[in-house]
């Protein structure tokens, strides 16, 4: 039977372009888990688990409701609520795992397939270092690559950016790659883009060995980095912006948009 979980080497980079220049990247990977694959999974795998402490592993509660109940039912849930036609096909999570451990994702990215294999929309599961969540749910439209999306900010997730800002996206679901890029625009024009992209490689325990090697304690480094890009924005002085009720419902809908208009990273 074909496997469709995988891994994805690659890296992300964050730009921001006012008032100040800044800039970042820094060299991640993540798995692709199918939901319906992941005890298989970890059943062929020694170096990674579910629900259990492994080298690498993969806890059910630390996304959605983080009540540790069935994702697929909960993405099925939020797909009906924003009013995506969606027949219970596959669903493929882009995560960064819990090494020894620990995790933290800034964004997760669920591809909602039909049973034709269609994608049917994409869920954009955002985490903010004060312990909050929240989704962004937009519709595929059926385009051809790149898919092309649209949503309104509704959630804090800097205290270096305020909540009066619409993000496009623009993702080239996964493949041989995948990448996922966010520009986040308010009344001045585009502030801020960010972009994750990375290369297939096969989910093995000799893949994970290696990646252990040359991506040590990724999920810390990557808390690291942005307590240290934190540091180096108040140094340029960067205005701050308190820290908002986070959004009642857990997730907004957002949309697909034409595929001849502007997505992110173009000038």
């Amino acid at each position: 039977m074909t496997r469709h979980s995988a891994l994805y080497v690659g890296c992300v980079r964050h730009h921001r372009f006012r008032p100040k220049p800044h800039a970042l990247s820094y060299r991640v990977f993540w798995m692709l888990l199918d939901l319906d694959e992941i005890d298989a999974v970890a059943g062929q795998l020694r170096l990674f688990s579910r629900n259990r402490f492994n080298l690498y592993a993969f806890r059910d509660a630390d996304y959605g409701d983080r009540s540790g109940r069935p994702l697929k039912e909960q993405v099925a849930e939020a797909l009906a609520a924003a009013g995506i036609d969606w027949d219970g096909g596959r669903v493929r999570l882009l995560t960064m795992p819990r090494i020894l451990g620990y995790a933290f994702n800034p964004l997760s990215t669920y591809f909602c397939y039909g049973r034709d294999g269609a994608l049917r929309a994409t869920i954009y599961e955002v985490h903010n270092t004060f312990g909050e969540i929240h989704s962004y749910v937009a519709p595929a439209g059926g385009q051809a690559h790149p898919v092309r999306q649209e949503a309104q900010k509704r959630f804090h997730v800097s205290p270096f950016m305020g909540l009066a800002m619409r993000y496009a996206f623009e993702v080239d679901p996964p493949g041989e790659r995948v990448s996922v890029a966010i520009d986040g625009h308010d009344d001045a024009g585009r502030l801020i883009t960010t972009s994750l992209g990375g290369q297939r490689r096969a989910l093995d325990d000799a893949t994970l060995l290696r990646l252990l090697a040359t991506h040590p304690l990724l999920t810390m480094k990557v808390t690291a980095a942005i307590h240290w890009n934190a540091l180096r924005l108040l140094a340029k002085r960067i205005p701050w912006w308190a820290h908002p009720a986070p959004p009642e419902r857990p997730f907004s809908t957002g949309r697909a948009t034409a595929h001849d208009a502007k997505g992110p990273m173009q000038p």
